[in-house]
């Protein structure tokens, strides 16, 4: 009665895990870009730009399915929409195979240490998709009497590409896909036979291959 427990190893203390884990991220980053000096040693541009129109074109999304968005995230991968025609229907069921994650729902507290845990076990190089409002800003549990929801999965590991809606279509997360392609790439569409005739391949503005 009265004693001091130890903290569990369990379950860590949440915001120290998430300040360990975005320093760790961030660790190469210098006024928002890539800190090349820790690099390698030679670097060839036409060896980088196959590579990376491959890791484009073969994402492997974790099965991770929260919530509600799932269902929308499943569907994305039907006939109907075929996620395929972009390479990345291969959902993998361990994130030691994986590349992308897709926060496809509402994260609380709970399943945060969880949450952590699966992208400190994805590979290198790795992207985020936050689907929802609730994996983006907490959505209807964005209230003043909010005590277990996480409000933003950004607020524990880094996001790359931003998909709103509650839930959104499946085209949304097509959309997603495709604006992952072009932070990888430098390009919308990188692969000409998934372009749609009367779309042009353009370059983006602020990105390099």
């Amino acid at each position: 009665m009265g004693e001091k427990t130890n903290p569990s190893l369990v379950k860590p203390d949440l915001e120290s895990y998430t300040e360990r884990i975005k320093a760790e991220c961030y660790a190469g980053l210098s006024n928002g870009r890539m800190n090349l000096d820790s690099g390698p040693l030679l670097r060839m541009d036409l060896t980088d730009k196959l590579l990376k129109l491959c890791q484009a074109n073969s994402l492997w999304p974790m099965t991770f399915g929260i919530a509600c968005c799932a269902i929308e995230m499943m569907g994305t991968g039907m006939a109907r929409f075929d996620i395929s025609r972009y390479g990345a229907e291969v959902f993998r069921p361990s994130p030691r195979q994986s590349d992308l994650m897709i926060v496809a729902g509402t994260v609380n507290r709970k399943l945060a240490p969880v949450l952590l845990t699966l992208y400190e076990q994805m590979p290198s190089p790795k992207w985020v998709i936050a689907m929802g409002n609730c994996a983006i800003s907490g959505g209807p549990f964005n209230v003043k009497e909010n005590y277990n929801i996480i409000e933003g999965v950004d607020k524990l590991i880094p996001v790359d590409v931003y998909v709103p809606g509650c839930p959104p279509r499946p085209e949304g997360l097509l959309e997603g896909i495709l604006k992952l392609q072009e932070k990888i790439t430098g390009v919308r569409h990188p692969m000409p036979q998934n372009r749609h005739p009367d779309v042009p391949q353009r370059k983006v503005k602020g990105l390099e291959l």
